[in-house]
């Protein structure tokens, strides 16, 4: 009975979501043009080539992304516009389980030149009333950078690893610096489509067979060419955050040096691509109740375990200001900070480079952390010195 009632739901849900007369609209222009989709992963394609192209396959830089379309709108109403700017060697629109579009689509062309005529004619056109595609240069994104890799790490054998886990992995080249935790590494795959495959199993992969936690995101590398321009990035809003709030933490009274130190990365992972990592052992003169605080802090973000540190030491809340800076020709995105301790007479200044991120929001929050990373550090270089 359950199964009958969702089959007669799902069906009923159907003939409402779906506009059947673009449905019956779509099927009879499939029949007239002989024209084949495929559907495959959420996406349903035409093309690829086509069995009637002529010349090569495209090259890079030939592809547009189109947006705002009306979600009853099928290949029937939007092959034939885009068609008609040139030939097309690929078109694939998103699809959700219902049968209608997400509202956007991806064509390809033969040439960078019939893209931009694309943009030029077909961006702003009102394929319905109150729908107006917007059609963009697509960036056909082939790297992912992937960050939260041990500092120990070493291309080759990071590259021997992927290798086994992913198809199209091409080649890897790391990333070290202020406001990167550990070493992030850029990895270039074949097309487009091997790395959103990799950009889906990466993570998993890695938790499940290194027990090891890395970030995985979009790295773009992609320049205006010379028949095009780009819209300059949107600038942060100068931001001073107001003060950090303390989480409270029953802890010691000596705060040891070597406890700042970030946590060892996982046996697992190190032995794979480079040898293990030992731990650090705590410092003799540290409390036993120090010891278990900071162990469990150490899971904690830089944030955190720089309020947990300073409200130990009684020195108050930490008071920052993060505002960015620019964004630099290696991909990475600048911001400046300044960070107040009410019971350190010195003031911590310093430059944090992040990579773009999916909104400004999660971008200032990772600056954040990078700052907090930096202050951090400079505690444990003081502490050191004394």
């Amino acid at each position: 009975k359950n199964i009958d009632k969702q089959f007669k739901m799902k069906k009923y849900l159907s003939i409402c979501v779906l506009n059947l007369e673009r449905v019956k609209a779509l099927d009879s222009w499939l029949k007239t043009t002989n024209i084949t989709l495929t559907q495959v992963n959420g996406q349903r394609k035409y093309g690829g080539p086509p069995e009637v192209w002529a010349g090569p396959a495209p090259g890079p830089r030939c592809e547009v992304f189109i947006s705002q379309i009306p979600r009853d709108a099928y290949e029937d109403l939007l092959i034939p516009l885009f068609s008609s700017v040139g030939p097309l060697w690929e078109f694939r629109l998103m699809m959700n389980f219902s049968g209608q579009n997400r509202g956007f689509a991806y064509a390809k062309y033969g040439s960078s030149a019939m893209v931009s005529e694309a943009i030029r004619s077909l961006h702003g056109h009102m394929l319905e009333p109150g729908y107006r595609l917007c059609v963009r240069r697509s960036t056909e994104k082939r790297h992912l950078c992937m960050g939260e890799l041990p500092a120990d790490t070493r291309p080759e054998d990071l590259l021997q690893v992927l290798q086994g886990l992913s198809e199209g992995v091409e080649r890897v080249s790391l990333k070290a610096g202020p406001g990167i935790e550990g070493v992030a590494a850029i990895v270039a795959f074949s097309s487009h489509h091997t790395a959103s495959m990799a950009k889906k199993i990466l993570v998993e992969a890695f938790n499940k067979r290194f027990n090891l936690s890395v970030s995985i995101k979009w790295h773009s590398t992609v320049k205006p060419g010379p028949d095009e321009s780009m819209p300059p990035p949107q600038p942060f809003k100068n931001l001073a955050s107001s003060p950090v709030k303390p989480q409270r933490c029953i802890l010691g009274p000596t705060l040891s040096p070597h406890l700042l130190k970030p946590p060892s990365i996982p046996q697992g992972f190190c032995r794979a691509v480079g040898g293990p990592s030992s731990l650090q052992s705590p410092h003799p003169s540290c409390s036993s109740s120090c010891s278990q605080g900071l162990k469990a802090s150490a899971s904690s973000s830089p944030t955190m375990l720089l309020c947990r540190l300073c409200e130990m030491q009684g020195f108050g809340r930490p008071v920052r200001e993060i505002h960015y800076s620019h964004a630099g020709s290696d991909g990475f995105l600048y911001f400046t900070y300044k960070v107040c301790i009410p019971g350190i007479s010195q003031t911590f200044t310093g430059l944090v480079m992040i990579l773009p991120g999916p909104s400004a929001s999660s971008m200032l929050e990772e600056a954040s952390q990078a700052t907090a990373q930096q202050v951090l550090q400079a505690l444990y270089h003081n502490q050191g010195a004394h």
